[in-house]
């Protein structure tokens, strides 16, 4: 198993000593933290759906991001990741929702928002949803991806002990 693959396992085995199901919603990564989740056997005890939404319009449609917060805010902010944290969590029966929003590159960047620039957010039942930044550095496409992927699970993990 990769490292990636420990780390879902042990954020899986997490949600089942919670008892909660898992969701998430997805934009730069593509579908890459639902699909490392549900390659684990048994997963689906855990896991209750995944939203890939790399287009405004999916994720207005989707999740529920208002459209006069991606007009404000762009996809890439804290407002979204926030949104679609809170989205997925309103409609699937998980009791976690891991969001990810961000800029993997190779092009597509600004002074503004660079490439590597990733916004995360975390919506629990019961609990106000969280977002945090991060900026990795642009070493390709598929680093930033991976490294997106590892830090939604160390996000979701933290909370889960929490």
């Amino acid at each position: 198993m990769s490292d990636l693959g420990e780390l879902a396992d042990r954020f899986l085995k997490a949600c089942a000593a919670r008892k909660i199901l898992s969701a998430t919603a997805e934009s730069c990564t593509g579908g890459m933290i639902i699909s490392i989740l549900t390659d684990i056997p048994g997963s689906s005890s855990m896991v209750d759906r995944g939203f890939v939404t790399y287009s405004n319009d999916a994720k207005i449609e989707m999740l529920g991001v208002s459209p006069v917060t991606l007009d404000a805010h762009g996809a890439v902010s804290r407002e979204t990741a926030l949104e679609m944290a809170s989205g997925a969590l309103a409609r699937s029966h998980a009791g976690i929702a891991l969001s990810v929003t961000g800029i993997a590159g190779p092009d597509g960047g600004s002074a503004e928002k660079p490439v590597g620039l990733v916004w995360f957010g975390l919506a629990m039942t019961g609990l106000q949803p969280i977002a945090e930044r991060r900026q990795f550095d642009n070493k390709g496409r598929d680093f930033i991806r991976r490294e997106t992927v590892r830090t939604a699970l160390e996000m979701g993990l933290k909370a889960l002990a929490g």
